[in-house]
C-alpha cells in the first residue's frame, strides 16, 4: 500500500477496515438521472462506487463525466474505470489528467471485454497497452511526474490504483501471475469479478494471500431471472452454481419479482457473511446495476457493519 491515502477508499483499506464498494452504469443516454438516483441509494452504504467504462464492449456514456457529477452532486466517492481496449496511451494520459483535475482519486485499470461481445462488433479494438502496462503508466505519472516516453507532467495526479481479477478462471495460475505482476508494478487493491461459490472464493483468497494486497470480492445479485440467464450465457468468466439458479427460479414461481428480490437478499447476505468469516477478503464489491436500493438490505442481512476493523 502507498504511504499516503489519496482517497477515502484507500484510507479504508489502509486502516484494515472491511470495505464495501458499489457499481454504477451510465448507459446509452445523455441523461444521468437514473445513475444519480443509484448513487444516492449507495451513499452511506459503500465507501466508493465504480463507474463502468463501456462494459461488455457496449458503447455507453464515457465514465469520466458521471464520476465527476456523482461526486459533485451526491457526495459519493467514485472509482473511475478505464479500459485499454478503447484508448491508446495518448488518450489514457489525457483522460487521467482530466480525471485528476476533476477531483477523481480512484482508477480501476482494465483490459475490457473484447469488441466481439459488444453492440458494435465491427469496431477496432486498440490495446496499445495491456492492463499491467497501464498500471505502470499510472505509477510513472504519479511517482515520477512523467509519461511512458519521459514527457514531464506539471502537478502530477495522485490515484488509488485498482485492478480486476477473475476467481472463476480455469486454470487459475495465469490469473494469479497477472495479479502478481500488477502488484509489483504498484497497484493498490483488487476487485474481483462476481463470485457465487464460497468454496471458489476461499480457494482464490488462499492462493493470492502471499501477495499481501487488499482484495474486494465481487458479488452480483440478479435483478431478474432473465438477467441471470443472460449473464450465465454471455458474460465472460461468470460461473453461477446450479443451486443458486434453482433457488431464484423457484422464488419466481413462488412469489414473482418480489420473491426474487427477497431471495437475492437472503442468498447474497449469507454469501457476504461467509466470505468475511472464512476468507481474508478486505471487503465486498457489490454490483447491482439498476437496482442499487437492494444494497443496504443485503448488507443489513449480512450482519456486517461497514467500516468494521478487521483482525
Amino acid at each position: 500500500m502507498a504511504k499516503e491515502a489519496y482517497s477515502e477508499l484507500m484510507k479504508s483499506l489502509s486502516e484494515n477496515r472491511f470495505t464495501f464498494t458499489g457499481e454504477l452504469e451510465p448507459v446509452k443516454t445523455t441523461n444521468l438521472h437514473e445513475t444519480l438516483e443509484g448513487a444516492r441509494a449507495l451513499k452511506g452504504n459503500v465507501v466508493a462506487a465504480n463507474v463502468t467504462d463501456n462494459p461488455t464492449a457496449f458503447a455507453y456514456m464515457n465514465a469520466l463525466v458521471p464520476c465527476y457529477v456523482i461526486q459533485r452532486e451526491v457526495g459519493l466517492e467514485t472509482v473511475y474505470q478505464v479500459t485499454v481496449r478503447d484508448r491508446n496511451r495518448l488518450a489514457l494520459v489525457s483522460d487521467l489528467l482530466a480525471a485528476s483535475a476533476l477531483g477523481i482519486k480512484n482508477v480501476l485499470a482494465l483490459t475490457g471485454d473484447h469488441i466481439v461481445v459488444g453492440d458494435n462488433p465491427q469496431a477496432k479494438p486498440v490495446y496499445d497497452l495491456d492492463s499491467a502496462t497501464f498500471v505502470h503508466l499510472l505509477r510513472k505519472m504519479m511517482d515520477e511526474g512523467i509519461d511512458l516516453n519521459g514527457n514531464k507532467i506539471d502537478q502530477p495526479p495522485k490515484f488509488c490504483i485498482g485492478m480486476a481479477a477473475n476467481p472463476n478462471a480455469d486454470p487459475l495460475e495465469p490469473e494469479i501471475l497477472k495479479i502478481e505482476r500488477k502488484v509489483k508494478l504498484g497497484a493498490h487493491f483488487v476487485q474481483t469479478q462476481a463470485v457465487y461459490d464460497i468454496e471458489l472464493a476461499k480457494k482464490f483468497m488462499e492462493v493470492v494471500s502471499y501477495l499481501k494486497v487488499p482484495v474486494l470480492v465481487g458479488i452480483a445479485p440478479f435483478k431478474s431471472i432473465a438477467m441471470m440467464e443472460w449473464m450465465v450465457k454471455f458474460v465472460p468468466g461468470i460461473l453461477v452454481p446450479q443451486e443458486i439458479q434453482d433457488r431464484l427460479k423457484k422464488a419466481k414461481e413462488r412469489g414473482g419479482k418480489e420473491a426474487v428480490y427477497e431471495e437475492n437478499i437472503e442468498t447474497f447476505g449469507e454469501l457476504i457473511k461467509e466470505i468475511k468469516k472464512t476468507t481474508s477478503a478486505s471487503g465486498i464489491h457489490i454490483m447491482t446495476i439498476g437496482f442499487e436500493w437492494i444494497v443496504p438490505k443485503i448488507i443489513d442481512r449480512s450482519g456486517i457493519q461497514s467500516g468494521q476493523r478487521l483482525p
